[in-house]
């Protein structure tokens, strides 16, 4: 169902969400997630797998995402390789099996799951609270357990990890700008593995077959990461004109409004 509307809402998303991850250096499926499954419920796909393909549709789109802010981080030195080496096997273990669980939830546990995660990311963002470093970098076993368990949540709520990831690291004793590096890094293989999983689950029988595959709508993706690629640098730019410390607080609220109005609309 490739009609001109659609096509443009991807487009307007894709821009908004690039802008948005240039501005306040956040990842897009905090937006994309609710955005798509009301999108997805106008397009008359079955309730019961609007929340499924949305997550799937945002995992993929935050692919080229990932990869230009890696670029960026890693020209600036900004990523300790060694750590995303050690949580790398972790986070595509974590984030691959995790989809196959999501496959077998139901819309409305997704959607309260998703809702109450978003509620715990905003207050983090509302309150920019940071946790003080107070212990050594773990061992092997420790980061690949965290590299597990971070993957497992982002694919469950298709983010990037960073809301997960810079905590953790921040209180591992790695520098601020190193953490939001590091994280940035560990981003691709999260979504990439994210991704896979959604491609070979069951997928949506609906009226956009032929432009799915598994739980990923592939126009919607394609729009997204090319919107989103040109936006992003303009982003940057205003970051350092703008206040970023109150827009950071008033999209914290925009996440709690589309995390409630996802959990009214598929409840």
């Amino acid at each position: 169902m490739l009609e001109i509307e659609w096509l443009l809402s991807f487009l307007l998303l894709g821009s908004f969400i690039g802008f948005m991850a240039g501005l306040l250096g956040i990842g897009g499926g905090g937006i994309m997630v609710p955005v798509l499954t009301s999108i997805f419920l106008q397009q008359d796909i079955p309730i019961k797998d609007v929340v499924h393909l949305a997550l799937g549709t945002s995992m993929a789109s935050i692919i080229v995402t990932s990869i230009s802010s890696l670029r960026a981080h890693n020209a600036k030195g900004g990523v300790v390789w060694v750590v995303v080496k050690r949580m790398a096997v972790g986070i595509i273990l974590g984030a691959f099996l995790a989809t196959f669980f999501v496959a077998a939830l139901s819309t409305a546990y997704l959607a309260i799951f998703f809702a109450i995660f978003m509620a715990y990311v905003s207050l983090q963002m509302f309150l920019d609270k940071k946790p003080k470093p107070s212990r050594a970098l773990a061992g092997n076993m420790g980061l690949f357990m965290a590299g597990s368990g971070i993957g497992a949540v982002s694919a469950l709520v298709s983010i990037g990890g960073g809301s997960l990831t810079v905590p953790y690291l921040t209180w591992q004793n790695v520098e601020a700008k190193k953490a939001i590096g590091t994280s940035a890094a560990i981003g691709l293989p999260l979504s990439i593995a994210g991704t896979l999983g959604y491609l070979i689950n069951d997928g949506v029988g609906s009226s956009l077959q032929g432009f799915t595959i598994g739980f990923v709508y592939l126009p919607a993706v394609l729009l997204i990461s090319i919107a989103s690629f040109f936006t992003a640098p303009y982003g940057v730019l205003l970051a350092h004109k703008l206040p970023v410390s109150v827009l950071k607080k008033v999209f914290s609220i925009l996440l709690i409004i589309l995390s409630i109005k996802m959990l009214a609309s598929v409840m």
